[in-house]
C-alpha cells in the first residue's frame, strides 16, 4: 500500500511538471538565462517568473523590486544611529525561493556569489549572508528580465581585486598624511611580495 502511494505521488508530480513545462512555453528563453545564475535551477526560475512576472517596469527600480519581494534591510534609525533589524515582509513564496538559490550559490564552484557569500557570512552569519545573496540574485534577475541579458559571472577574483585597490588606497592615504608623495607601480614578474611603493 505504501508503495502504491509513492507510485501515485510520483504520477501526480510528473503531471504537474507536465503542466508547469507547458504553461512555461512563451517563456521559454527568461527561463532559460534565469536558470544560468547560479543556484537557480530550473524549478526556481519558474517560481520566478510564476511571482514576478516578465514585465520589469511594473517596479520603478531593483530597490523597489528588493523591497516587494522581502529580501532588503529593514530601516530601523534613529537619532542619525542605524540598528540592527530585520528584513522586510514581502513576497513569502519569491523570498522562500530566492534564499533556497542563495543556498545553492553559495556551494557553487568558482563563482562571485560564493566568494561573497562566506565574506559576508564571516562578517553578520549565515542567514544574513543568505539574504545578501538572494539580494544580488533577484538584482540579477531584474536585469536579466528587464533587458534581455545574459547572466554574466564575476569571477570570484573580483572581490579581490576590489579589496586590493581599496587596501592599498588607504595605505597611500596615510603615507601621505605622514609627509610622503607616493607613486604606485606595477609589480614586475621576477618580484615576490607585495606591490612595490615608490616613495619620495
Amino acid at each position: 500500500m505504501q508503495l502504491s502511494r509513492l507510485e501515485q505521488l510520483d504520477e501526480h508530480i510528473g503531471k504537474l511538471d507536465a503542466r508547469i513545462d507547458d504553461k512555461l512555453t512563451p517563456y521559454r528563453d527568461h527561463h532559460r538565462r534565469l536558470a544560468t545564475i547560479p543556484g537557480v535551477d530550473r524549478v526556481l526560475a519558474a517560481v520566478m517568473i510564476a511571482e514576478l512576472g516578465v514585465d520589469m517596469s511594473v517596479f520603478k527600480s531593483k530597490a523597489h523590486l528588493a523591497a516587494w519581494a522581502g529580501v532588503c534591510p529593514g530601516n530601523n534609525e534613529s537619532a542619525g544611529k542605524r540598528k540592527r533589524t530585520d528584513t522586510r515582509k514581502g513576497n513569502v513564496h519569491l523570498m522562500t525561493a530566492l534564499v533556497e538559490a542563495a543556498h545553492g550559490a553559495s556551494r557553487t564552484k568558482n563563482t562571485y556569489l560564493k566568494d561573497k557569500f562566506f565574506r559576508l557570512k564571516a562578517r553578520c552569519g549565515y542567514l544574513r549572508a543568505a539574504v545578501a545573496i538572494a539580494h544580488k540574485i533577484l538584482n540579477a534577475a531584474y536585469v536579466i528580465l528587464g533587458t534581455g541579458a545574459e547572466y554574466r559571472d564575476l569571477g570570484t577574483a573580483y572581490l579581490d581585486k576590489v579589496d586590493s585597490e581599496r587596501t592599498a588606497a588607504n595605505l597611500v592615504r596615510r603615507l601621505e598624511r605622514l609627509g610622503y608623495d607616493v607613486r604606485l607601480a606595477a609589480r614586475g614578474p621576477d618580484v615576490e611580495g607585495v606591490e612595490p611603493l615608490a616613495a619620495g
